[in-house]
């Protein structure tokens, strides 16, 4: 069985020593979704919210939240990412919309939590920015689908689920 990386042999919290690291390019993918009413969407996807384009200042809080993201987490390592990108599709037949991350390092750790925190703070955008007129929207699914890079190498979500 393997051990927690972030607990010494005492059982106290640490920061991973990452010194000894090889540096590799590793790139991780998240997903997540905010379900929300059918008429919630049709505004959001013709612009015609009255606080501007919901995906655009989604987009960028998404981006910002993966610079962050060792702020926001306690025992994560700052990184120097060398690309984000926040996506959205919208899915009318399932009134929601699909947000994808992706985030690339030259490192010695992995940026999982990064694409993880981004699609997360994205679909919390959302939310704040079309409470006004659906309370109800949920967000749902939020998942790593991907990494690559790193001692351990390439993992993938089984079946390519996607939230």
């Amino acid at each position: 069985m393997s051990r927690l990386t972030h607990i010494d042999e005492h059982g106290a919290a640490r920061m991973v020593d990452i010194g000894e690291k090889a540096t590799s390019s590793r790139v991780a993918v998240a997903t997540a979704m905010v379900t929300m009413k059918p008429a919630t969407l049709a505004l959001l996807e013709q612009g015609g919210h009255k606080k501007g384009d919901v995906l655009a200042v989604a987009r960028v809080a998404g981006i910002q939240a993966a610079k962050k993201t060792s702020d926001l987490i306690p025992l994560c390592h700052p990184l120097m990412l060398t690309s984000v990108a926040v996506d959205f599709r919208t899915d009318s037949q399932a009134s929601c919309v699909h947000i994808d991350a992706t985030c690339k390092v030259s490192g010695k750790t992995g940026v999982e939590m990064e694409a993880l925190t981004a699609v997360t703070v994205a679909a919390l955008t959302i939310y704040d920015m079309c409470k006004a007129v659906d309370k109800g929207m949920e967000i749902r699914s939020v998942g790593l689908q991907s990494k690559s890079g790193g001692k351990s190498g390439d993992w993938q979500r089984d079946g390519g689920e996607r939230a």
